[in-house]
C-alpha cells in the first residue's frame, strides 16, 4: 500500500504551512514544489527535521522539479501572487491565470488520477480554469474558500458569544470576496440556532467582517495575505478525501444545474469523500438569499469570461 502522497504546489506561505499541518496530521508523504531554488528544499528539511520532536512519520521533500510529485494522491494548488492592501482578488487574475495553466499541465500528466484543491484567487475563477484545463471530472476538482470562510464566521462567533469554536456549525454559499453570501440561518451553537443568540445587528455586524476577512487581515499584514487559516481549510479538505471522511463541507464546485446555476464554479455545501465531491447538498433558500446567490453568480461569471475560455 505504501504512504499517501500530497504535493503541494507553492512554497510560499500559504504552501508551506499546509506541508506543516498535512505532515503533522501524518496524511501521508508530503512534496513541496516551487520555482524558487533552495526555497522548497529548505522548507521541507525544516520541517521534516521538527518529525522528531512532534512524533510524526511523513517524508517531507522541496523539489523544483513536477517529477516528485508523480502519482500524488491529492495535489493542493497555491501558487501564485497574494494580493497587497488596496488589490482586490480579481486584479490578481492574468498575473495568476497562466501560472494556474501551467501548474495544472505538469501536475495533471503525472498525477492523472489525482485530486485537485485549488487555493490561488481569484478562486472560483481559478478553479474553474483549472477544472477546464484538466480535462478531469468535477468530483476531483474543487476550490477551497468555504472552509476558510465558514472557519472565519465560526471564529467571530465565538469571540463574540464567548464559547466553543468547536459547538459552532456554519453553511455559506457563493463566490469567494465580498460577494460571499453567509447563511446565518443555517448557523447553530451546538445546534441552537444563531438568530436566538445574538440579535440581527450582531449578526449582519460578523457577516460584514466574515466578508472582509481576507482584506482585514492583508491590510494589517501589510505585505501579504492569511495564510494559517487558509492552509488549516486545504488541509481539512485533503483529509476528508484521503480518509473517506464523508464531511459535509462547503467547497467551490463546478455546478450543472444544481441552484439553477450551469458552467460555473461556485461555493456549495458538498460531501467530500475518497471520491472527491460526492454530493452537492441544495439548501432550501429564502427569496432574499436567492437575490444574494444570484448577485454573487454574476460576479463571479464576470470573471469568468475574462478568461475568454
Amino acid at each position: 500500500m505504501g504512504r499517501k502522497k500530497i504535493s503541494i504546489i507553492g512554497a510560499g506561505f500559504v504552501g508551506a504551512t499546509a506541508a506543516h499541518w498535512a505532515a503533522e496530521k501524518e496524511l501521508g508523504d508530503v512534496v513541496v514544489v516551487d520555482i524558487i531554488e533552495g526555497l522548497p528544499q529548505g522548507k521541507a528539511l525544516d520541517l521534516f527535521e521538527a518529525s522528531p520532536i512532534e512524533g510524526f512519520d511523513a517524508r517531507v521533500i522541496g523539489t523544483n522539479s513536477y517529477e516528485e510529485t508523480k502519482d500524488s494522491d491529492v495535489v493542493i494548488i497555491t501558487s501564485g501572487v497574494p494580493r497587497k492592501p488596496g488589490m482586490s482578488r480579481e486584479d490578481l487574475l492574468d498575473v495568476n491565470r497562466k501560472i494556474i495553466e501551467s501548474v495544472v499541465a505538469q501536475v495533471v500528466e503525472r498525477s492523472p488520477r489525482a485530486f485537485l484543491i485549488i487555493v490561488t484567487n481569484p478562486l472560483d475563477t481559478m478553479t474553474y480554469l483549472a477544472y477546464k484545463k484538466s480535462g478531469f471530472p468535477r468530483e476531483r476538482v474543487m476550490g477551497m474558500a468555504g472552509v476558510l470562510d465558514t472557519a472565519r464566521f465560526r471564529a467571530f462567533i465565538a469571540m463574540e458569544l464567548g464559547v466553543s469554536v468547536e459547538d459552532i456549525q456554519a453553511l455559506l454559499l457563493g463566490g469567494h470576496g465580498d460577494e460571499m453570501v453567509p447563511l446565518p440561518r443555517y448557523t447553530t451553537v451546538s445546534g441552537i440556532p444563531l438568530s436566538q443568540l445574538l440579535p440581527r445587528e450582531k449578526i449582519e455586524r460578523l457577516v460584514d467582517r466574515t466578508r472582509k476577512g481576507g482584506a482585514e487581515i492583508v491590510n494589517l499584514l501589510k505585505t501579504g495575505s492569511a495564510f494559517y487559516a487558509p492552509s488549516a481549510g486545504a488541509v481539512q479538505m485533503a483529509e476528508a478525501i484521503l480518509k473517506d471522511k464523508k464531511r459535509i463541507l462547503p467547497c467551490c464546485a463546478y455546478l450543472q444545474g444544481e441552484y439553477g446555476l450551469k458552467d460555473i464554479c461556485f461555493g456549495v455545501p458538498v460531501k467530500l469523500g475518497a471520491k472527491g465531491v460526492e454530493a452537492i447538498i441544495e439548501l432550501e433558500l429564502t427569496e432574499e438569499e436567492k437575490a444574494l446567490v444570484a448577485k454573487s453568480a454574476d460576479s463571479v461569471k464576470k470573471s469568468i469570461a475574462e478568461l475568454k475560455l
